[in-house]
């Protein structure tokens, strides 16, 4: 499966955005689906993530309450919903596809396929 991600820019603190990450070349309805994010010098991180019908999600305790990941097995695409921005959330934002599972997985090896990645960008 092929994934590419679009959707961001450059925001002011408080401000939101809208991800989006499309797939191509398989259905996205058998997979877990997950946003990841790596900062200048930092490492890849999970973002957040849910499961194929959607019933089950999970988010890092640093965007809790402010960013909601969703998916639209028809479209074949998933989003993520980012409110109330800060700083800190700049990064490049990845979207990748792995075998599902009843609860979400954050381990970055759990999942095969990744997007090429949008910038995000959020000023103080």
């Amino acid at each position: 499966v092929q994934l590419q991600a679009f959707g961001g820019g450059l925001v002011q603190a408080g401000g939101s955005l809208r991800l989006s990450c499309a797939a191509s070349g398989r259905t996205i309805s058998s997979y877990v689906m997950g946003w990841f994010r790596q900062a200048p010098g930092k490492e890849r991180e999970f973002v957040a993530g849910i499961n194929w019908n959607g019933a089950n999600t999970d988010y890092a305790d640093s965007v809790k309450g402010r960013f909601t990941i969703s998916r639209d097995n028809v479209k074949n695409t998933v989003y993520l919903q980012m409110n109330s921005l800060k700083p800190e959330d700049t990064a490049v934002y990845y979207c990748a596809a792995g075998a599902d599972t009843i609860v979400v997985i954050t381990m970055l090896a759990w999942y095969d396929y990744w997007g090429q990645g949008t910038q995000v960008t959020v000023s103080s």
